[in-house]
């Protein structure tokens, strides 16, 4: 593939080898909810250059991480996804996500991918003592995605449309969610500011937010030089 080795035989140093490289994961984290085209990549990556998105894209499946395939007509177009097994790293990004959502250092209120800001819901998902059960469609912009809550079971997926009956519609930006998520900003607060919209009642979007606590964050020791 022509890229940097560790020369190491550990299976971590290969992983490393194989989604490592600078880009790499973003790329997975922006296919784990489903395929997309080349300029929805770019959307969700907005730092990354059309030649490096490439070069990973490349990379990415030669490492049978990522599939390419065109769509059949009238759409036509291409679109790449995660192979079976690039499948399998979705809960290693949710993980991590969870793992450094704890750093003090983490940019908070910086912008984020709708998709990034869907899938801290699976990150942070933590099942409510008094089971809730669920369907709330999220629209993020212009992006829509349903998220099915059965007591300690949470499923997410896009979606297009809604194929079923929803109990609550939230609708708002990447950005306000995770204010919301990070208790930076209450439901009232957002919806009087203007900056979120709900079509069903205000009390289960609360207990909805309410399953994905903030994590504690971690004290961090510097050294003394």
């Amino acid at each position: 593939m022509g890229k940097r080795s560790y020369g190491d035989g550990c299976a971590i140093t290969h992983a490393l080898e194989l989604v490592g490289e600078r880009w790499a994961l973003l790329v997975v984290r922006e296919l784990i909810l489903g395929p997309k085209r080349f300029t929805d990549l770019r959307a969700g990556l907005p730092g990354i250059s059309a030649d490096i998105l490439t070069q990973r894209l490349r990379e990415l499946g030669e490492a049978g991480v990522v599939h390419r395939r065109k769509l059949p007509p009238p759409a036509g177009s291409w679109i790449y996804e995660l192979t079976d097994w690039g499948a399998e790293l979705e809960p290693i990004v949710t993980r991590l996500a969870r793992w450094s959502s704890r750093s003090p250092a983490l940019r908070r209120g910086a912008p984020l991918s709708a998709d990034s800001a869907a899938l801290s819901l699976k990150a942070l998902f933590a099942p409510a003592v008094e089971p809730l059960d669920a369907t709330v469609s999220l629209r993020l912009g212009e992006h829509h995605f349903l998220v099915r809550v059965r007591g300690d079971h949470l499923d997410l997926t896009r979606a297009d449309s809604e194929p079923e009956p929803v109990d609550l519609v939230i609708e708002t930006v990447p950005e306000t969610l995770a204010a919301l998520l990070g208790q930076a900003l209450t439901v009232a607060d957002a919806l009087a500011a203007g900056d979120l919209a709900l079509t069903g009642p205000q009390s289960l979007a609360e207990r909805f937010l309410g399953l994905f606590p903030p994590q504690e964050m971690i004290t961090v020791a510097r050294l003394e030089s």
